[in-house]
Parts: structure tokens; C-alpha cells; sequence
């Protein structure tokens, strides 16, 4: 185990045998207050970037509709292109053809045009294993994640170390009770707060990207620089009025058994809290004061 990137596995067994089921990651995920049609070309760049990134053959799979994994192929390739032109909205998620749970994945969910108006937005999320940013460097990430971020119109984002599970699996949180509370700087996905995050953001990450509105309502890049002095964050500018917070040189697991409790992180969360988002519902494994006690874990 590195003492900045717990090894957290979880294994799934099975007629085949036994499969990773649950892992430890890097997690880049975009906000997106606009519907899918006015963001195709931005996002499929975006996924352009990472390809080149990563590993040749990194993604080899990717999830039809009835949600199985098909080899992503000439013509897995032509199916993923369909999903981009359609005007409507979008469903895509690719990951590594060794394991579905191998650590490389990428997610897009592009919202109709009725959904955004009723609030929903879209979401982009970039996957990484640890081993990555062991062998490439945080700087090697950083990089990448602000190359991500510069095409994307985002209303808020993220970048750290996460979980990474299958979402639609029931009572997949459950084994990680114990390790949510104890890794504070793991995030723990959720793709339904797309639903109504709106112009607010998850929480403190070792990158965190606000949008305008965000960015306006806590008091602008300069007011952010008074509030924040902690030695190694960072608020920098990008363009069209949006800034990104870097708290340190990579991102932190903390370990509260250690006491390790990450205090950047909670200096940011608290300039954050007026516009921190809340999720209404629970995890498996997790009861309501559960959630309400992990969300305010950088307050209380």
C-alpha cells in the first residue's frame, strides 16, 4: 500500500470465477449545464484528448443498451459515433477490454434538450488507475485534466482520487462503508446528481473547476486567493471567467486512522459550503445521517 494511494480491491465471484469488482482510482468528471446537441463536438474532442493520453487499446469495451460489454471494434467504434449524432441525447461508456473494471473508463451522458431546460445536466467523466498517475506523475495528470477542462463549457468540476464501481449494481457500496470514512480524499461516484446539481459544485477535490456563476458567487479568483492561503493551493484563471483550485502537487487519500485529515481540503470545503452540493437520497450500506455525515467530512 503507498501511503498516498491506498490499494482498495474488491473482488466479485462468479460461475467464471473471480473478477475485480470494486477499485481505487483518478477520477476527472465535467459538469455541463447544456444539452447534448450543443456540446457533441466539445465532448468528442475531449475523448480525443484522453485516447491520446492513454495507453494504445486502454478502452476495448463498450456498454450496449441492455448494458453488456461489446468488443470496441470497427464496428463497436460506428455504434459510439450513432450515440454522438444523435440530436437527442446521449448514453456512452467505454473501459478496458482486460478488465471491466481495469481502471481506464470514460462516461458521457448528454442530456435532451427537455431535460435541460428542466435543470438535468450533462456529465463527463474520465477514469484512471492509480498505476497511471504513479508511472506518468501528478504533474503528468494535472496537465492532461486542464487540457480537458479548456475545451469544455463546464458549470463545475472535479479531479481526484474516487472509487470506481459499476453504479447500476445493487448493494455495491455497501463494502465500502468502513474505507469511505476512513480515505476522506476518495470521492464516491454518483451520476444522478446530474439530475439537480445545477450551478453548484460536489465538494473539495485536489482539483476543483468552478464555472462563471460559481466562480462570481464565491467572490472571484482574487477573493478565493485571501480565503484560501494554505501552502500549495492554488487558484488559477482560465478563460471565460472560470478558475480552477489546486491543492497540492497531487491529489491526497488522508487516512483518519493515521490522522491524516487533509486540511486543505477542509479549508476549501468551507469556502465552498454556500454552494456545496447536497445528494436527497442514500447509498447502499449507507443510512440518511451516513450520507449527511460523509458530505460535511471536510466541515465537521
Amino acid at each position: 500500500m503507498s501511503a498516498s494511494y491506498p490499494r482498495i480491491r474488491y473482488d466479485s465471484v462468479h460461475e467464471a470465477g473471480r473478477s475485480l469488482l470494486i477499485r481505487e482510482c483518478v477520477s476527472l468528471t465535467f459538469y455541463l449545464h447544456r444539452p447534448h446537441r450543443d456540446i457533441t463536438q466539445e465532448v468528442r474532442r475531449a475523448l480525443e484528448v484522453y485516447l491520446q493520453a492513454v495507453e494504445p487499446g486502454a478502452l476495448g469495451l463498450y456498454v450496449d443498451e441492455d448494458g453488456d460489454g461489446r468488443d470496441l471494434d470497427e464496428h463497436g467504434w460506428a455504434v459510439i459515433q450513432q450515440r454522438f449524432q444523435d440530436p437527442l441525447g446521449a448514453r456512452v461508456e467505454l473501459m478496458g477490454a482486460t478488465d471491466e473494471r481495469a481502471g481506464f473508463e470514460f462516461v458521457y451522458e448528454g442530456q435532451s434538450v427537455e431535460h435541460a431546460q428542466r435543470g438535468w445536466v450533462s456529465r463527463v467523466t474520465f477514469y484512471l488507475p492509480t498505476e497511471y498517475l504513479e508511472a506518468e506523475g501528478p504533474g503528468r495528470v494535472r496537465r492532461l485534466v486542464l487540457e480537458l477542462a479548456e475545451g469544455l463549457p463546464f458549470t463545475s468540476g472535479q479531479a481526484g482520487l474516487s472509487f470506481l464501481f459499476p453504479e447500476a449494481l445493487l448493494g455495491v457500496t455497501k463494502p465500502l462503508h468502513e474505507d469511505a470514512f476512513r480515505y476522506p480524499g476518495l470521492d464516491m461516484p454518483d451520476s444522478y446528481i446530474a439530475m439537480d446539481i445545477g450551478h453548484r459544485v460536489k465538494g473539495a477535490y485536489w482539483l476543483t473547476f468552478l464555472g462563471p456563476r460559481l466562480l462570481e458567487d464565491l467572490g472571484g479568483v482574487e477573493g478565493l486567493r485571501a480565503r484560501l492561503p494554505s501552502p500549495g493551493t492554488t487558484v488559477q484563471s482560465m478563460d471565460g471567467g472560470r478558475a480552477v483550485v489546486s491543492l497540492g502537487e497531487g491529489p491526497e487519500a488522508g487516512d483518519i486512522a493515521e490522522g491524516r485529515t487533509l486540511p486543505a481540503y477542509r479549508e476549501l470545503a468551507r469556502v465552498l459550503e454556500p454552494r456545496l452540493y447536497t445528494f436527497p437520497g442514500c447509498w447502499d450500506g449507507f443510512s440518511r445521517e451516513d450520507m449527511r455525515r460523509w458530505e460535511r467530512r471536510f466541515l465537521d
